[in-house]
C-alpha cells in the first residue's frame, strides 16, 4: 500500500501527439463521457477556449533562425515509478489497518482520546452502520458542519464505506450559507458541532430545518443524537457493510466541497475516491510518509489541505493523525507536536508566522519535526528560513492547487532549496499533466511566458454539482481544467503564480500582475499587508491601488513615499498611482480577500477626484490628491 518513498519523478516535457492516451488519464483530444451519480455534467460541453489540435500546439513562435532551438513549451508530465491506487478509500484504510493495526492512527490532544487502525476501524464502521439504520443509501449527501474533531476523521471514513457522499459545509457559514448549501446538495442527514466560541451551531439548524425538504435527520456531535446513531448501527447485519462496500467503484463520488468564491454563490466541487485518496497518498510520497510520521494537522478538515493532504495523505501510509485542537491556536499547535513528537506540520504562512512570533516560542522542544506541507499563499524569504531553522522542518514542501483538482497539481521537493521553495510552488505531481496557455487563443505559450495554468488528470474534479454549465466553464472537452490562475513555468519545469486572470490589471496596454506589486512591497517596513487592485482611468483604461494595512497606526505611510521606495525598482507603469491605508480587507469565509469587492470600494473612493498619474520618469511631480493621500478612509 506504501510503496517505496519517491524522490521525485523524472518531467516528460514532450507533449503527446493528439489522440494519444496520457499519463493522467484520458486522451489528448475530446473525451466522451456518461452521466454520473453525482448529478454533474453528463457531457464536457463546449470548449472553454480555442482548443489546440495537439497538447503541443503553441502561439506561433516566428521564425528560427540556423543552429537555434524552437522555445520549449509550457507544457510538463509528471511521470511516476508509483501507479496510481486503484481502490475505494474503504478499501484503503482496510489495507491500512491489516498491516499497521497495532499503530496509532489517530490523537486527539484536547480530549485525550487515541485510536490504533483496528480501534479506528472499529469506530468507523459503528458510524457508517448507524448512517445505514438511518437509510443513507449509495449516493445519499451526508452534510458535515463541524469543527476539527475525531468525529469529523469517523463521518468521512463512515461515508465512503458505505458510498454516501460527504459534504463539507465551512464551519464560519452562517445561516444563509448554510440554508444555500443545504438545499443545493439535498443533503439527507447532517452531522453538525452543537456549538463552539460564539458560534451556536444548533440554532442555526433549527432556524432552517424546515425549509430544507432533503433533509430528514440531525446528529449532534457530543448530544444524545450521536450515541443514538452510533446504537442504531447495532441493527444492521455487519454483512450489509461488507456488501455494500463490495460494490463500490473508486470512480463513485464520494466528497462535495463547496469553493468559497470571491463573487456569487459557493459551487460543489465533487470529488471521486480516485480523485482524493491519490492526491493525499502523492502528497505524502513526495516528503517520504512512512508508518513511522505522526502528523499535527491544525489546518480545517473541511477544507482539502486538512481532509485529504491531511487524513488521507496520512492514512494511506499507515501514518498519525494528530489534532491538536478543535481550531487553529498556535500555543496548542506547538504543544502537541511537542508532546506527540510530531514529524510533520502543516499550516498556512500566517500560521507558521503566528508560531514563529510566540513570545515562549523557544521553550518548545520541536526537534522531532523533519517536513509538512505549507500551501495557501507564497511564504516569505524570511519565514522559510526560520520554519528550516528553528522548526527543525529541513524537509518542507510548498504544494499549490485547487479544491477542483483535489486539490495539489505541483509541489516543491524535499531537497529543493529555499529559492524555489519560496519563489515557485514546485513542479508537476506524478501521473498529472499541466500546461500554461495564451487566456485568449488557448495555445501553449514559451517557457518563461506567463499564461493561464491549466491541469489533467486523474485529480480533475468530476464537476459542479448539478451545475453542468459552470463546470463547462472550466473544464473543456479534452479534460484539461482552467485554474484561472496566471503563471510562468520556468525552464527546470518549476512554476511560479503570478496572480489570477480576473485580477491583471491592462494599464494603457501593458499587463500589471497584483502579486508582482505585492510581493515586492511587502518589503516595505511600514506595510504589514497590501493588497494591489485597478480602478477605472479614462486616460490608461485602469490605474493601480495599493490598499495598505501598517504595522503601526502611529506611523503613517504617504503616497510620496511609497513612490520613493518604488522608484528604480519597479517599472514605472507598476507603481501604485493611489494609496488607501485601510484596517482590513474584506474577505470570503475561507480567508481568500474579496479583490472585486475591495476594486469596487476603491473605485467609489476616488469618485470625487481623480488625481493625474505618477509623472514618467524626468517629468514635473505631480499633484497631490485627497485620493492619493495616507488619509485613512
Amino acid at each position: 500500500m506504501t510503496g517505496p518513498t519517491a524522490t521525485g519523478p523524472s518531467t516528460d516535457t514532450t507533449p503527446p501527439a493528439a489522440g494519444e492516451p496520457t499519463r493522467g488519464g484520458g486522451a489528448a483530444t475530446g473525451l466522451t463521457t456518461t452521466t454520473t451519480a453525482a448529478g454533474v455534467a453528463a457531457q464536457p460541453g463546449p470548449q472553454r477556449h480555442a482548443e489546440p489540435t495537439s497538447v503541443g500546439q503553441s502561439l506561433a513562435p516566428g521564425r528560427v533562425e540556423s543552429g537555434q532551438s524552437p522555445p520549449q513549451l509550457s507544457y510538463a508530465s509528471g511521470a511516476g515509478d508509483i501507479p496510481l491506487i486503484g481502490e475505494t478509500i474503504g478499501a484503503n484504510l482496510d489495507a491500512a489497518i491489516a498491516q499497521f493495526g497495532d499503530r496509532e492512527a489517530l490523537v486527539d490532544v484536547a480530549s485525550g482520546r487515541r485510536w490504533t487502525y483496528a480501534e479506528l476501524g472499529t469506530a468507523v464502521d459503528e458510524v457508517a452502520l448507524g448512517l445505514m439504520a438511518k437509510g443513507v443509501g449509495k449516493g445519499d449527501r451526508v452534510g458535515i458542519w463541524a469543527i476539527n474533531c475525531p468525529e469529523w476523521v469517523l463521518v468521512q471514513y463512515a461515508t465512503a464505506r458505505i458510498g454516501a457522499i460527504m459534504v463539507n459545509i465551512n464551519p464560519a457559514y452562517r445561516v444563509h450559507e448554510l440554508r444555500y448549501v443545504l438545499e443545493q446538495a439535498g443533503i439527507h442527514v447532517l452531522v453538525s458541532s452543537i456549538e463552539h466560541k460564539t458560534s451556536d451551531y444548533r440554532r442555526m439548524v433549527e432556524q432552517v430545518r424546515a425549509d430544507c425538504k432533503a433533509l430528514r435527520d440531525v446528529v449532534y456531535i457530543g448530544a444524545p443524537t450521536w450515541d443514538g446513531l452510533v446504537r442504531a448501527g447495532a441493527s444492521v447485519p455487519p454483512e450489509r457493510l461488507a456488501e455494500r462496500q463490495a460494490r463500490l467503484s473508486c470512480d463513485d463520488p464520494v466528497n462535495i466541497q463547496y469553493t468559497s468564491g470571491t463573487t456569487g454563490f459557493p459551487k460543489g466541487a465533487t470529488l471521486s475516491h480516485h480523485n482524493v485518496l491519490n492526491n493525499g497518498f502523492f502528497v505524502g510520497e513526495m516528503v517520504g510518509y512512512t508508518e513511522k510520521d505522526r502528523v499535527c494537522v491544525p489546518v480545517p478538515f473541511y477544507h482539502c489541505f486538512g481532509m485529504v493532504m491531511g487524513n488521507l495523505g496520512v492514512t494511506s501510509h499507515g501514518a498519525c493523525v494528530v489534532i491538536p485542537a478543535p481550531t487553529f491556536d498556535p500555543v496548542a499547535t506547538l504543544h502537541a507536536v511537542e508532546r506527540e513528537r510530531c514529524t510533520s506540520l502543516y499550516g498556512v504562512p500566517t500560521m507558521f508566522i503566528a508560531e514563529l512570533n510566540l513570545p515562549d516560542f523557544a521553550t518548545y522542544d520541536l526537534s522531532t519535526l523533519r517536513t509538512g506541507i505549507m500551501a495557501g499563499s507564497p511564504c516569505p524569504v524570511e519565514v522559510m528560513r526560520r520554519v528550516v531553522a528553528e522548526m527543525h522542518m529541513d524537509e518542507v514542501a510548498i504544494a499549490y492547487g485547487m479544491t477542483e483538482t483535489s486539490p495539489v497539481s505541483t509541489q516543491t521537493r524535499v531537497d529543493d532549496d529555499l529559492e524555489r521553495r519560496t519563489a515557485t510552488v514546485g513542479r508537476v505531481m506524478p501521473h498529472i499533466e499541466i500546461k500554461v496557455v495564451d487566456p485568449a487563443m488557448g495555445v501553449i505559450v514559451p517557457r518563461g511566458e506567463p499564461g493561464e495554468l491549466c491541469t489533467r488528470g486523474y485529480s480533475v474534479m468530476l464537476g459542479y454539482w448539478e451545475e453542468p454549465e459552470r463546470t463547462a466553464e472550466v473544464i473543456d472537452a479534452a479534460r484539461w481544467m482552467h485554474t484561472g490562475d496566471l503563471a510562468v513555468m520556468r525552464d527546470d519545469g518549476y512554476v511560479q503564480i503570478v496572480g489570477r486572470i480576473k485580477d491583471m490589471i491592462i494599464r494603457g496596454g501593458e499587463n500589471v500582475y497584483p502579486r508582482e506589486i505585492e510581493e515586492f512591497l511587502y518589503s516595505h517596513p511600514k506595510i504589514a499587508d497590501v493588497q494591489v487592485v485597478g480602478v477605472p482611468d479614462e486616460k490608461y483604461g485602469e490605474e493601480i491601488a495599493a490598499c495598505v494595512i501598517l504595522r503601526d497606526s502611529a506611523n503613517p505611510l504617504t503616497r510620496d513615499e511609497l513612490a520613493r521606495f518604488c522608484r528604480g525598482r519597479l517599472a514605472h507603469y507598476k507603481v501604485p498611482r493611489y494609496l488607501r491605508l485601510v484596517e482590513s480587507f474584506p474577505m470570503t469565509v475561507s480567508g481568500k480577500v474579496r479583490k472585486v469587492e475591495l476594486r469596487e470600494e476603491v473605485a467609489r473612493a476616488l469618485v470625487p477626484e481623480q488625481s493625474p498619474a505618477p509623472a514618467e520618469p524626468g517629468a514635473p511631480a505631480p499633484r497631490r490628491s485627497v485620493a492619493e493621500g495616507a488619509r485613512r478612509p
